[in-house]
């Protein structure tokens, strides 16, 4: 029989995806438990539909995401650091205090997005990895300065 899932099951597929499973298994638990529509045209379409609207929604996010890609990609923040005996930098500069300064700049964007390859410790420029999406992905230069 054939089904199309509405939520993710273990070992069978993702929400969304059209499955082919025994008439049993589809009867008494997919269905039983909201977890799947039997698969006919009326259902297909309503599939079709929701995908469709989904796109767009995920289409005009990347949008979005791009327009501030474009307002930061290349450019520079500064972070004022303390420094001891030959130019030694105390601690280190983290996702969260990237985060803050890009909040200050009137950026949202969250600290989970910003991946530091090494630890941020030294003065100069250090280039970060910026992932707003899957579609958006840019560099950020970090400059430590006394």
């Amino acid at each position: 029989m054939k089904v199309i899932l509405l939520k993710d099951v273990k070992s069978q597929g993702k929400k969304d995806e059209i499955i082919n499973v025994s008439d049993g298994y589809a009867n008494n638990y997919l269905i039983k438990n909201n977890l799947a529509v039997p698969y006919t045209k009326t259902s297909k379409e309503v599939l079709d539909k929701e995908l469709k609207k989904q796109a767009e929604i995920e289409n005009n996010l990347v949008q979005e995401l791009e327009k501030i890609k474009d307002k930061l990609a290349n450019k520079t923040i500064d972070f004022k650091v303390k420094t001891g005996k030959e130019d030694k930098v105390f601690g280190t500069i983290s996702t969260k205090q990237i985060s803050d300064k890009l909040m200050e700049m009137g950026f949202k964007i969250d600290k989970k997005c910003i991946k530091i390859k090494d630890p941020i410790s030294n003065l100069g420029v250090t280039v970060v990895d910026v992932e707003l999406h899957k579609k958006v992905k840019f560099s950020l230069k970090i400059n430590l300065v006394k």
